[in-house]
């Protein structure tokens, strides 16, 4: 694990932002950090990279307790974005370069080769007031990640950018992350984590309420949850399998065939469903119903 954060709370006056929250981001993964507005996510960002301290508990980054120096290892672009407009974009980047200890010349051959791949390049002498919003985003990321560091931490990253420049920003995290690094992202955009991350914990209420890889927590919430695809009439069907579930939708799967979702009884074992169904229907198919992460957010959520 490259960063641990250990029964971490934090209060601003009568409000808890954390309550012990703890959890584990695997080295070399993409990590979400997922909740509500006011969850906590932005307080539990803010301790990683020392804007602010902890009333109790501790961070561990790399192997040993957090401290000011292992900041140069870690790159972080806020949500609340901030570049001088006065300022020509190069000028700006290569000034934020050097304050993360890159010298001019490394620093220059580095922003150009990134300019290049983000198609800005023609942008390098242009004030920063001439960009658009998601022009300087680009360049805020650019200078995120410009020193290569172990632990790239991005909150709410895609907001703000069309669909095109979206999915460049996910490409390059996943890129960043084959390479060797580390990313956690705040986002409130399902898809997203579906799409790039490998695992994630769930903040509500200030409290860390579910951690786990996708693939396993999205397992997990779908116990019961099956696709049964059959060919001709269901009719007589439907009074064998009702006993059966707690639930049923049917959709035509077409050329003579229906897809019947379930969710099975807590008691109902799956080899009595395909036994019940094969009795009076031809089964053709069966799957899990994996739920999205947009149904596990809202469930979780609101349990």
């Amino acid at each position: 694990m490259i960063l641990k954060v250990n029964n971490v709370s934090k209060s601003f006056t009568s409000h808890k932002a954390l309550d012990s929250v703890s959890l584990e981001v695997p080295r070399g993964s993409v990590y979400g950090l997922l909740g509500p507005n006011g969850a906590g996510k932005t307080t539990l960002i803010r301790i990683i990279n020392h804007i602010t301290a902890p009333d109790s508990g501790y961070v561990e980054f790399d192997g040993h307790q957090l401290t000011a120096a292992d900041l140069v290892h870690i790159g972080y672009l806020p949500e609340e974005r901030g570049l001088y407009k006065k300022m020509k974009v190069g000028e700006q980047a290569l000034f934020f370069a050097q304050l993360k200890g890159l010298n001019r010349k490394d620093a220059e051959g580095r922003l150009r080769a990134w300019f290049e791949r983000f198609q800005i390049a023609d942008w390098w002498n242009k004030k920063v007031s001439e960009l658009s919003k998601g022009m300087a985003q680009k360049v805020q990321f650019i200078v995120t990640v410009l020193h290569e560091p172990k632990l790239l931490i991005f909150d709410e990253p895609f907001s703000g950018f069309d669909p095109v420049n979206a999915q460049l920003l996910k490409d390059e995290i996943l890129r960043l992350r084959d390479a060797g690094a580390t990313v956690i992202f705040s986002t409130h955009n399902m898809a997203s984590v579906e799409e790039i991350c490998d695992s994630f914990s769930l903040i509500n209420k200030s409290r860390n309420i579910l951690s786990g890889s996708v693939e396993e927590v999205k397992r997990s919430f779908a116990k019961g949850r099956y696709d049964f695809t059959v060919m001709g009439d269901t009719t007589a069907l439907i009074p064998k399998l009702m006993p059966l579930v707690e639930s049923h939708e049917f959709f035509s799967a077409g050329k003579d065939r229906t897809t019947i979702r379930v969710k099975l009884l807590q008691q109902t074992d799956l080899r009595d469903a395909i036994s019940a169904i094969n009795e009076t229907s031809r089964l053709v198919g069966v799957s899990e119903n994996l739920p999205t992460m947009n149904d596990i957010f809202i469930s979780a959520v609101q349990k």
